[in-house]
């Protein structure tokens, strides 16, 4: 292991994370205090993350409640810790800040002391509390500000707005108006605004998810991951970048976050993909593509998926089982244009003898598997995902116990939690800013009438308001993201797709999918950023290697909105079904790998890219006819390929069985 260790040194040293992750996302410019004020700022983190681990545990309060007192912590938080400007001090909150702290800190509590005061009036308020409410929407609008940028801001900004002056909007998108009094009303008083949805996934399943995360990073989980990486694709063409493909997805399987994959993997696999002699924006393209991922690949799926759960009433497991097929095959298509790379430019793999073997691995920390074991095990049998992240965080600390790399004491445990806060406060902001363009959506007929628009150019063609939806999420997600990239949209279009005989999940699905990929999607892409700075290229460029690698992302939506049997829903379990579709897709996938790369066993002519193409063409629209014919073409180019390729230039290929050491 000391072998391994000297390794991630070279390879990850002179890369300040910490740094490049604030650069590339405002969520994480946080001030970083010492003294009384991190004093403070710990012992606030520590009594929230305590909160939430108590309630979800030991029974959870009113709704209401519940998602003021955690909006409460956020807020205090967000304004404690995060500057309003750039030339505000960075190490200490200005006067300013603490009297934002000391109205949210109001604000919230008086909701908590006053709710049952003001359910026994019949939800009728006060004049006060409509001024209350006001400041509390404006408190959200400025931590929004702060913590996200001015993108998710100014977008819940024009909802507002549209509330108040929508009856000055001609067409199909006036409505009557409403005044200040009842847009603060239902902003903030109602569970229809703020204290929607969104916030109470956050209030409760997101944040144990994230603590999980976060006890299991304390433990050390990500060294196993990146050894186990390495034992498996380390040595094989390319290596590299199958282990940042690797790493990538098996750590979105838990923490879900694009931006934060892409500095804690990219920090070690971009430097190992430039040392063999990746391009630097191909490796940031390869790690930004992979850790985008991470949001679509099961079983932790950002925010977003356990609101879809909620806005579905269905089981949270059910979307775990309805995202595997997509997100292997969005995974596999990376690694095949990963692979098709390394042989058509003759990059080799890592020593073997540099490498850690799987058993050292897996004694060293191979225990800290278990607790993911049991949170799926717990939530396939029937737990919530609440009581099931509460258990499975603390088995995190129990078998951590087992070995001396894992064990956490109690500092580390403070720190943990920590970290775990300071994550959360981003994704609440998120959740609670939303909460004004689904209020908008509800208090007007936005949502309606966006439908109703949406029906008028697509007419009855599925395949026509597919892609109107698609636009519009790559739209909205520009810059915003993607919990309320998949809120807003949701929100809008989804109900058009199932009007149209779309099942619900897959809907919701197909917008969620689009909202993940922003982050890959020119010409504002975080996570390319982020990768792009540890790669040290232009952005830009690394921001389009990473759509280009990302492409199969934006065509499987499509193929498991025409075939849902590939997302395990069919009312009667076809295998048949399931299979061809499984089979058409990869095919798909295959053929759009290799005219990306425009490389197979050899350099593709201009007919063969083209046919290639023509193979995603034949499949979208789900006939059995066009898919034989696109079956039969994807053979016949293979063929042709093997034929035709000179044995001085026979190069691996990914297809051949007698060559699947090399893949």
């Amino acid at each position: 292991m000391e072998e391994r260790k000297n390794l991630v040194d070279e390879f990850s040293k002179d890369i300040d994370t910490e740094s490049i992750i604030k650069e590339a996302d405002p969520e994480f410019r946080f001030r970083k205090m010492a003294g009384v004020w991190g004093f403070l700022i710990t012992v606030i983190t520590l009594i929230w993350s305590l909160f939430q681990l108590y309630t979800s545990g030991f029974g959870l309060l009113e709704s209401i409640k519940q998602r003021s007192i955690h909006l409460m912590f956020v807020l205090v938080l967000a304004f404690l810790l995060y500057p309003a400007r750039k030339g505000a001090p960075k190490h200490r909150p200005t006067i300013l800040d603490v009297i934002l702290a000391g109205l949210s800190l109001f604000v919230n509590a008086y909701v908590v002391l006053k709710w049952n005061d003001i359910a026994l009036r019949g939800g009728l308020l006060k004049e006060s509390e409509y001024i209350i409410g006001a400041i509390g929407v404006l408190l959200v609008l400025e931590a929004s500000r702060r913590v996200l940028g001015k993108e998710l801001t100014i977008m819940g900004l024009v909802f507002l707005l549209y509330a108040k002056f929508g009856n000055h909007i001609p067409g199909v998108f006036n409505i009557r108006g409403y005044s200040w009094q009842r847009i603060s009303e239902h902003m903030f008083w109602t569970p229809e605004g703020v204290f929607g949805v969104a916030l109470g996934v956050s209030a409760t399943y997101m944040f144990l998810f994230i603590t999980f995360g976060a006890f299991l990073g304390g433990t050390g989980l990500s060294k196993l991951i990146n050894d186990l990486s390495l034992s498996v694709a380390g040595h094989k063409p390319g290596g590299p970048a199958k282990v940042a493909l690797l790493t990538t997805s098996f750590m979105g399987m838990i923490n879900g976050s694009a931006v934060a994959n892409a500095a804690s993997t990219g920090a070690f696999t971009i430097p190992m993909m430039k040392n063999i002699g990746y391009r630097p924006v191909f490796a940031a393209g390869v790690e930004a593509s992979g850790s985008v991922g991470g949001q679509i690949m099961p079983p932790v799926m950002g925010a977003a998926a356990f609101i879809m759960a909620e806005f579905l009433s269905i089981p949270y497991t059910t979307i775990i089982v309805a995202a595997i097929i997509p997100a292997v095959l969005y995974y596999t298509s990376i690694w095949i244009m990963v692979h098709v790379e390394a042989v058509k430019t003759g990059l080799q793999g890592l020593p073997k003898d540099q490498l850690p073997s799987v058993v050292q691995a897996l004694k060293a920390r191979g225990h800290m598997l278990i607790p993911v074991v049991i949170l799926l095990y717990l939530m396939f049998t029937g737990y919530t995902p609440l009581y099931a992240a509460f258990y499975a965080t603390l088995s995190v600390l129990l078998f951590g116990t087992l070995k001396k790399e894992t064990r956490m004491n109690v500092k580390q445990i403070i720190k943990s939690m920590e970290e775990a806060a300071k994550s959360a406060v981003g994704v609440a902001v998120a959740c609670a800013v939303v909460g004004f363009v689904v209020g908008t959506a509800s208090l007007t007929s936005l949502g309606l009438s966006f439908g109703n628009a949406i029906l008028d150019i697509a007419g009855n063609n599925i395949l026509l308001a597919l892609l109107l939806t698609m636009v519009t999420s790559i739209i909205v997600g520009t810059g915003v993201p993607t919990t309320p990239t998949y809120i807003i949209v949701a929100t809008v279009a989804a109900p058009v797709l199932v009007k149209l005989g779309m099942p619900g999940l897959v809907a919701h699905m197909f917008v969620f999918y689009y909202g993940a990929l922003a982050d890959v999607t020119p010409p504002t892409a975080l996570s390319a950023y982020t990768a792009s700075a540890i790669a040290r290229c232009d952005p830009q460029k690394a921001t389009w290697q990473a759509w280009r690698l990302a492409l199969i992302g934006f065509l499987v939506p499509f193929y498991f909105a025409m075939r849902p049997e590939m997302m395990l829903i069919v009312v009667k379990f076809n295998l048949w079904k399931i299979i061809w579709a499984i089979l058409i897709t990869g095919i798909a996938t295959l053929s759009l790998s290799y005219a990306i790369q425009n490389f197979q066993k050899r350099k593709l002519k201009l007919v063969e890219r083209l046919a290639f193409l023509a193979i995603i063409g034949l499949t979208v629209v789900n006939t059995f006819y066009l898919d034989v014919a696109a079956i039969v073409l994807f053979v016949a180019l293979i063929i042709i390929q093997r034929m035709t390729a000179s044995k001085e230039k026979d190069l691996d290929s990914p297809l051949m069985p007698e060559k699947a050491e090399s893949f």
